[in-house]
């Protein structure tokens, strides 16, 4: 996906576009305006389409996650499979199990071990509609699947015909009024029931209604002049003769589809049980975290996972195809998805159905959007800020002590769009200070920053070039420095690498730093415990300034512990309760060095060991901590060993 920071660039002063590349830039505007000619359909409608499908990118040809090809994402999952452009080939996976149950020994622990799940590949034989409209189209149009594959015109054109299919289906006239045509657009999500259909057309009409422009992948200048007067017939819908999915238990807002699938509790031998523990949030603790993960698998397969007691559980699974979401445990209970016992009692897991190392199987519009509004809906709910402390993604949540640093899990990756995802969550990352600040923001451009990474196919081998969100660390000012090192990954002090799944070197879109020196082009911040340096030229700038409140250690000592979860002091913790022990990461602040601030919060720890819940316990201590962003995951200090610094321009 391009990011929001590329559609800025078509309306900021200030902010660089790529070159256009092919032919001229207005050519794939006449495409459009010619396939809507041919087949009767309003332009703006096929616009809004295609917008909602790529946000008109054609990805070279190559496929989604669901095997969705060109501008039209049309689906030949089938092909793509063949062609493996499905899962990709990286390192670790989403699912930790139970991780974290620190002093709750358990005969079969699910701690979560490094790589991946496998992904469970669909049954080509038995692929849904949703997965194979390309072909239909092939059939509607005339033009070859090939074409309609790597071709962007032949692929707008098979778009428009399966518009005007739907609309002839509907019963309906072809109309120049966009608003006529609501039932085509919900029709041609492909969407099996009434709401997943209806909330795609209303984003489709939003698109419509609201306007854009940008440059494309190749470069292409397209425009969708906004019109207010596209005010569509929702009666249409019901002429689709779709299902009405169960929402039953879920908690989702009214703005996405959603359907009740729910993971089991039960009990299944020797004490032992799954898939989530039952608890009483916020009554009980407050929720502080959303976390976002990637499936490493599709759709199908995540629904079979979550529903097996014997595996994991997160509260939520999102479909690439069209942003239809799942809700699996109730949000007053604890998933376990996060890989830390502490994240998991405070949060909510989002799982996208997606692979982090194929950075050309692109996300779709429809689930981020899908996604950002169920995002803004969660943080609303329980007063979460929108920020990258408290929205962040698996590879942020930080190991619960030193052994388990090397197991934590890295989706989503350096191909999830976090500019493009905070912009559609009403928070672009946009600079608060001056360009001399103290503390920046990480903000490359997404679709113009391409770092090299290797790892997505055969060990070693390079990734195919793509936008990326994450810049990457040096200890010195060069390209050519070698990158900083982490010694929670590598306690043998050995270099971090260009692998896609290795975070110690990585700074991502959104998180905020102190800044420690700048030279020339380049900054440098302050990063687990040293000076690291990212490139940050003033023609295209990979940062920007921002306000924010830091820590420092307190006069008097030359360094303070970091931890990866705040849990409470031995005091506090009642008979029969474990006392969970305080146990710093190999990491040290350094007297000098300064960290931007998330929270303050007092220390923590649920003790749920059993299926029976009425042993269950929240243990609150006076020890408070603070929340940093300290490498490319959060951590904390205790509060007592730090000193704040508020920063100013």
């Amino acid at each position: 996906m391009a990011s929001a920071a590329l559609l800025l660039s078509t309306l900021t002063p200030g902010v660089a576009a790529p070159a256009p590349r092919g032919p001229a830039v207005e050519d794939f505007q006449r495409d459009f305006a010619h396939a809507a000619r041919q087949y009767g359909v309003p332009q703006s409608v096929l616009l809004g389409v295609a917008f909602l499908q790529s946000r008109w990118d054609g990805h070279g040809g190559a496929a989604s996650v669901v095997g969705g090809y060109g501008p039209m994402h049309l689906t030949d999952a089938r092909t793509a499979l063949a062609d493996d452009h499905g899962p990709g080939h990286g390192g670790h996976g989403s699912h930790d199990g139970r991780a974290g149950r620190d002093g709750v020994p358990r005969p079969a622990e699910r701690a979560g071990a490094p790589g991946r799940t496998p992904a469970a590949l669909p049954d080509p034989a038995a692929l849904p509609a949703r997965l194979r409209t390309l072909e239909r189209a092939a059939a509607l149009s005339g033009i070859a699947p090939r074409q309609l594959r790597t071709g962007v015109r032949a692929n707008v054109l098979g778009g428009a015909a399966l518009l005007a299919d739907a609309q002839r289906r509907l019963g309906r006239a072809p109309s120049p009024d966009p608003a006529d045509w609501y039932g085509a657009v919900a029709a041609f999500s492909a969407a099996d029931d009434a709401a997943t259909a209806g909330a795609y057309a209303d984003d489709v009409f939003e698109v419509i209604r609201t306007g854009h422009s940008r440059r494309t992948d190749a470069g292409q200048r397209v425009t969708l002049a906004p019109d207010a007067r596209a005010v569509p017939d929702r009666a249409q819908l019901a002429g689709l003769g779709l299902r009405t999915a169960d929402r039953g238990r879920t908690e989702c807002p009214s703005t996405v589809s959603c359907e009740w699938v729910p993971a089991p509790y039960e009990e299944f031998g020797e004490g032992d049980y799954g898939n989530h523990d039952k608890a009483d949030r916020p009554v009980s603790q407050s929720v502080r975290y959303i976390v976002v993960h990637d499936v490493e698998g599709y759709w199908d397969s995540a629904l079979r996972m979550v529903q097996d007691p014997t595996y994991v559980s997160w509260q939520y699974t999102l479909r690439s195809s069209d942003g239809h979401v799942a809700q699996h445990v109730p949000l007053k209970d604890v998933a376990w998805h996060a890989g830390n016992w502490y994240v998991n009692a405070k949060s909510v897991g989002l799982e996208h159905e997606g692979f982090l190392a194929a950075p050309d199987a692109w996300y779709t519009e429809a689930m981020y959007r899908s996604s950002a509004r169920l995002v803004r809906h969660l943080a609303k709910r329980y007063g979460i800020p929108l920020d990258r402390q408290h929205v962040i993604g698996h590879d942020n949540v930080p190991g619960s002590t030193a052994a388990g640093i090397r197991g934590m899990h890295t989706d989503p990756g350096p191909y999830w769009d976090w500019a493009h995802y905070f912009t559609l969550l009403g928070r672009p990352f946009e600079a608060t200070a001056g360009p001399r600040s103290a503390v920046v923001t990480v903000r490359p451009d997404y679709a113009r920053h391409r770092p090299a990474y290797t790892g997505c196919g055969k060990p070693g081998e390079p990734c195919a070039p793509h936008g990326s969100g994450a810049v990457r660390l040096h200890t010195e000012p060069s390209a050519d420095a070698p990158l900083v090192k982490d010694v929670g990954l590598r306690p043998d002090g050995s270099e971090s690498t260009t692998n896609v799944n290795d975070i110690g070197a990585r700074a991502s879109t959104g998180q905020q730093y102190a800044v420690a020196e700048r030279r020339g082009e380049w900054t440098a911040i302050w990063y687990l415990g040293a000076k690291a340096w990212f490139h940050d030229p003033a023609e295209q700038p990979t940062s920007v300034g921002a306000r924010g409140v830091l820590v420092t250690p307190r006069e008097g000592l030359a360094e303070v512990p970091v931890y990866g979860r705040a849990y409470p002091e031995a005091g506090a913790y009642p008979a029969g309760v474990p006392v969970q022990a305080i146990a710093p990461l190999p990491y040290r602040l350094l007297a000098g060095q300064r960290y931007v601030v998330g929270e303050r919060v007092a220390g923590e720890y649920l003790y749920a060991p059993t299926f029976d819940t009425s042993v269950h316990r929240v243990v609150r201590g006076q020890e408070e901590y603070y929340q940093i962003q300290f490498g490319h995951r959060i951590a904390f200090v205790k509060a007592a060993d730090v000193t704040l610094v508020r920063s100013y321009d």
